[in-house]
C-alpha cells in the first residue's frame, strides 16, 4: 500500500503517491511515486526513469530553477516541472531504475542490468502505470538527458500503452557520449561519482561494474595495467584512483578500461534501436551540445511514425531542475495522449533557431536548407581563405605550438586562423570537417577544433566543435562522405613521431549565419583552456582529459599539404 500525502506547492495541492512497488517481468520490483491532483480522475501519465534517484528529482517542487554558472547548478535534477505537469492535468511518475535508488535488483553495465535490457524494465514499468486507476492508459515520457535516452529504449520496445514521447538533450551513440573523436569526455564521471557540482546516480550495493563481473582477475589486472601506461589516465589523479580502488566507483571503472567502441557500448544504444520507433516522437536540442546533435539526428531519419526534430538557441545547458521546453512537450502530449486537436501535426517537422541573424527556420528534414561544401584554408599570418596556398612548405613555413603537460603549466596553447571581415551575411549548417596536415613528436596527442563567430565588438559565441584523438585518425571509407567524416574507433594506432599525417576532423552539426562584419575564428589546441566565454556555462566537468605527455605539433599548410575546413554553406 503506496504511502500517500499532499504537497502546497503555491496553492496548488498536489497528491504524493510515495514508494510505489512497480514488478519487473523477472520478479524484480522497481520504486516510483506519482504526483497527480487531488480530485479523483483518471489521467495521462508522464513516466520519467533513470538511476539519479526519484527523491532528488522532488526538488523541483522546492528549488527555483537554476542556470548556469550558478553553483547550485546541479545536472542531475532533470525529471521536469513535477508543479507544472501536474497543473496540466497529467500524472507525473518518477521511478528509480533497477538497482538504483530505492529499487531492487543489480545494475551491472551499460543500459544492460546485469543480462536485463533497462529497456524491458521500462516496458513493464509503463504498463503497469498504464493499467492503475488513477491513470488513463495513455502514457508519455519525459526527462532530459539519461531520461531522455531511456525515453528511447523504452519506446524501442514498443509498450502498447507508450503513445508519445518528446526527448531534450538525449544521449543516444554511448561511445560518443564518452570519447569524443576518441578523447576522453569527464561529465560522464560526474553523472556517476557526483563530482563537480552534480549529484550523481543514487548508488546502492546493486550498482556493479560489468568488467569486474564478467572478467577474470588476470584479465582485469591487464586492462587497469594497459590503461595505466597511457601517459594521460597516468597523469590524471582520478584515473589513477579509480583504476587502482575500483569499488567505489564501478560504472566510471568500466567506461576507463573500455577505450575503444565495441560490444559494451552498443549493445543497447539508442540510436541503433530507433527503427523500432513508429509512435510519435519529439526530439529537442539547444545549440552548443553537438557531440549530443549527431545522435539526435541519426534517431530522427530512423523513426518512422510522426516526428520533429527542434534544434534551440544557445546556451547548451538548461536550467536545474529541468523546466524548459515544457510549452512544446505539453502541445505534443496534448495531441497525442488527450487527442486535443491542436495542429501541431501540421507544423513543419524540423525547426531550426540559426545564430547570429537570431531567426528561425522550417522544413521537413534536415538540414533545413540545400547546402554545398565549400573550403576555407588556413594559410600564412593566421588567415583563413577560400583560396588555396600556392607555395610549397619550403616557403610557406609552418605554423607550430608545444604544449606541456598540466602537470607542470596552466597554459594551454592555443593556435588560431580567422577569416576577413564577412561583407554580406554568410550561412552555414549541417556538419563539418576539418583536413589538418600535421606532425608530432610523440605516438599520440588530441586535435581539439573550435570554430568562433566573433563580433566587431570583441564578442564571441562558439559556433561548433570538433575532436580527434591522433591515434583513432583511421576512416571508416565506407560512411564518410565530403564534409562528414566518421571514425570507427575500434582500434588505435600510435602515431610515428615526425610523419607528417592527414587528420581529417568531424566538426559537429550547426546553423550560424555570419553577419558583415563578423568573422569567422578557427582555433587548435591539444587541451582545453580551464575557463573561457564558452565552458564557464557548462558544469565543471565538462571538459575533455588532457594530453599527459609534451608534444609538439608542427601543422603544415601549404600548397602541398592544404589544411582547410570544409563548411557547409547554405545556397537557398
Amino acid at each position: 500500500m503506496a504511502d500517500i500525502r499532499t504537497w502546497d506547492a503555491g496553492g496548488q495541492t498536489i497528491r504524493i503517491r510515495k514508494d510505489l512497488r512497480v514488478p519487473m517481468r523477472d520478479g524484480v520490483e522497481l520504486v516510483a511515486d506519482a504526483y497527480e491532483g487531488t480530485d479523483e480522475k483518471p489521467r495521462p501519465a508522464l513516466v520519467a526513469l533513470s538511476p539519479y534517484g526519484k527523491e532528488l528529482q522532488a526538488l523541483a517542487l522546492t528549488m527555483p530553477p537554476q542556470r548556469r554558472p550558478s553553483p547550485m547548478w546541479d545536472g542531475c535534477i532533470e525529471a521536469g516541472d513535477i508543479a507544472r505537469v501536474v497543473a496540466e492535468d497529467y500524472v507525473h511518475v518518477i521511478g528509480d531504475l533497477r538497482g538504483t535508488g530505492h529499487s531492487d535488483g543489480e545494475h551491472i553495465g551499460n543500459y544492460n542490468a546485469g543480462g536485463v535490457s533497462l529497456g524491458e524494465d521500462a516496458y513493464d514499468f509503463i504498463e503497469w502505470v498504464a493499467a492503475q486507476p488513477w491513470c488513463d492508459g495513455n502514457v508519455g515520457m519525459i526527462g532530459i538527458s539519461y531520461f531522455g535516452s531511456m525515453q528511447v529504449i523504452a519506446a524501442a520496445e514498443r509498450p502498447p500503452s507508450l503513445k508519445a514521447i518528446f526527448v531534450s538533450g538525449g544521449h543516444y551513440d554511448f561511445y560518443e557520449t564518452t570519447y569524443h573523436g576518441g578523447i576522453m569526455w569527464l561529465m560522464p564521471r560526474a553523472a556517476r561519482e557526483g563530482r563537480g557540482g552534480d549529484s550523481g546516480w543514487a548508488f546502492t550495493d546493486g550498482v556493479k561494474s560489468r568488467m569486474l563481473s564478467e572478467l577474470s582477475a588476470d584479465e582485469v589486472r591487464a586492462r587497469v595495467e594497459a590503461r595505466l601506461a597511457d601517459p594521460d589516465i597516468a597523469a590524471w589523479p582520478n584515473m589513477v584512483h579509480v583504476l587502482h580502488y575500483p569499488k567505489n566507483h564501478e560504472p566510471w571503472f568500466d567506461i576507463i578500461t573500455n577505450e575503444l567502441d565495441g560490444p559494451w557500448y552498443t549493445e543497447r544504444n539508442p540510436n541503433e534501436l530507433a527503427g523500432n520507433i513508429d509512435i510519435p516522437v519529439w526530439l529537442q536540442l539547444d545549440h552548443g551540445r553537438g557531440w549530443t546533435l549527431d545522435g539526435t539526428i541519426e534517431v530522427f531519419n530512423a523513426v518512422t511514425g510522426p516526428k520533429k526534430l527542434d534544434l534551440g538557441p544557445y546556451p547548451p545547458m538548461q536550467s536545474r531542475p529541468f523546466i524548459e521546453e515544457h510549452d512544446k512537450m505539453f502541445r505534443w502530449y496534448d495531441k497525442y495522449l488527450k487527442g486535443i486537436d491542436n495542429g501541431v501535426d501540421e507544423e513543419s517537422a524540423v525547426t531550426v533557431f540559426v545564430e547570429g541573424s537570431r531567426e528561425y527556420v522550417t522544413a521537413e528534414e534536415w538540414p533545413p536548407k540545400p547546402t554545398e561544401y565549400r573550403p576555407l584554408y588556413l594559410r600564412p599570418r593566421r588567415k583563413l581563405s577560400a583560396e588555396p596556398e600556392l607555395m610549397g612548405p619550403e616557403y610557406a613555413a609552418p605554423d607550430g605550438f608545444f604544449q606541456a603537460p598540466l602537470t607542470v603549466t596552466d597554459k594551454v596553447e592555443i593556435l588560431s586562423w580567422e577569416t576577413a571581415p564577412f561583407t554580406e551575411k554568410v550561412e552555414m549548417m549541417g556538419t563539418g570537417a576539418a583536413h589538418i596536415f600535421a606532425a608530432i613528436d610523440a605516438e599520440d596527442t588530441n586535435f581539439i577544433l573550435r570554430l568562433w563567430d566573433a563580433a566587431p565588438n570583441g564578442k564571441r559565441q562558439l559556433i561548433t566543435t570538433g575532436y580527434l584523438k591522433a591515434s583513432h585518425r583511421e576512416l571508416d571509407l565506407e560512411r564518410t562522405t565530403e564534409g562528414s567524416p566518421v571514425h570507427p574507433h575500434t582500434r588505435a594506432v600510435p602515431v610515428t613521431p615526425g610523419e607528417v599525417n592527414e587528420y581529417v576532423i568531424r566538426l559537429y552539426p550547426f546553423a550560424n549565419a555570419f553577419l558583415p562584419g563578423h568573422k569567422l575564428v578557427l582555433e587548435l589546441s591539444n587541451n582545453e583552456p580551464l575557463a573561457d566565454e564558452h565552458n564557464a556555462l557548462l558544469p565543471p566537468d565538462s571538459f575533455h582529459l588532457p594530453v599527459g605527455r609534451p608534444v609538439t605539433h608542427t601543422i603544415y599548410r601549404d600548397a602541398e599539404h592544404p589544411s582547410r575546413i570544409v563548411l557547409p554553406y547554405t545556397t537557398g
